[in-house]
């Protein structure tokens, strides 16, 4: 099993900057793809961010492509997205995925076992 638990969302000004954190706990070990997805309000959960730990690989929406940047501290087992320039269509309830298989569809949320709680992100004008 893997616990994970997001924080770090907020209230913040368009143009403006976040952090999100998640942190794992459990089987760690056996994490193999850590994900960020979003949620707003009637609206179906999409793909944000993608970290694969073999071979440090990073995939990202094109929404957020050259603004939101995905990392990890393995000591900590923790993992980040640097949200920058936000606007206000980035509003959402943030969550973090994990999964422990050797190959995943990273931008499908089926294909992730694990999830946080979510923490919201609200971006105003």
């Amino acid at each position: 099993q893997v616990q994970l638990v997001e924080s770090g969302g907020g209230l913040v000004q368009a143009g403006g900057s976040l952090r999100l954190s998640c942190a794992a706990s459990g089987r760690t070990f056996d994490i193999n793809y850590m994900g960020w997805f979003r949620q707003a309000p009637g609206k179906e959960r999409e793909f944000v961010a993608a970290y694969k730990r073999s071979g440090g690989i990073t995939t990202y929406d094109d929404s957020v492509k050259g603004r939101f940047t995905i990392s990890t501290d393995s000591s900590k087992n923790t993992v980040y997205l640097q949200m920058n320039s936000l606007k206000r269509e980035d509003t959402a309830v943030y969550f973090c995925a994990a999964e422990t298989a050797t190959w995943a569809n990273v931008r499908s949320p089926g294909a992730y076992e694990y999830w946080g709680q979510g923490t919201q992100v609200t971006v105003s004008s």
